[in-house]
Order: C-alpha cells, then structure tokens, then sequence
C-alpha cells in the first residue's frame, strides 16, 4: 500500500502564506507525477497544481503567479508555496500521487486532506 499525508494546513488572514507537505510512504517502485487539488465548501474538487517526473508543472489559471509546486524527488515529497492568499482558496487540499507500483502497473492515490482557511 501507498499512504500521502499532508500537512501545513491551517487559518491565516488574506494576503498571507502557507507551505503544504505532502510525504508519500509505502512499497513502490516509483512516483511518475505528483499533485494538490482542493475542495471548498459545497464545490467539486479541483486541480490546483501537478509536476510531473520530469519536474513540468502545470497551475489552474485562479493560483498562477501566486502558488509553487516542487518536490523533493528522494524524500517522495511534494510541496505548495502559497502566498497573496484570499478568501477564495478556501478549501481542503488533497495530495495526489500517481505511483508505479511495480514495473508494470500504476495506480492513483489520494491523501486524507488539509485544512486551508484564509480570512478576509
């Protein structure tokens, strides 16, 4: 099995930052890509941001030029910088990991969330 938790989460005031973490533990042979994705209240959830293995990144449009994805490839940990935050960003932030989990299979796993609350 493989297991994402997140942390950094927390209630900060609009224009503030945060870093979220996001480690992935288990048996694997290796992560091919690695994203957040959040859900606010009473809404879908969405990508926020994806790096792939190769380390290209892609951004929704509301969080680019204010969000960072990166990743430490030998510590399977994937980070989010967020800064200039606003209400709006409000939600859970789920990480996301496609893994191979052997030579030949992949699989999709989600971590359990953190919280993000940003007040105006």
């Amino acid at each position: 099995q493989v297991q994402l938790v997140e942390s950094g989460g927390g209630l900060v005031q609009a224009g503030g930052s945060l870093r979220l973490s996001c480690a992935a533990s288990g048996i694997f042979f290796r992560i091919s890509a690695m994203g957040w994705y959040r859900q606010g209240p009473g809404k879908q959830r969405e990508l926020v941001a994806t790096i792939t293995g190769g380390g290209s990144t892609n951004y929704a449009d509301s969080v680019k030029g204010r969000f960072t994805i990166s990743r430490d490839y030998a510590k399977n940990t994937v980070y989010l910088q967020m800064n200039s935050l606003e209400p709006e960003d409000t939600a859970v932030y789920y990480c996301n990991a496609e893994v191979r989990t052997t030579v030949v299979s992949r699989e999709n796993y989600w971590g359990q969330g953190t919280q993000v609350t940003v007040s105006s």
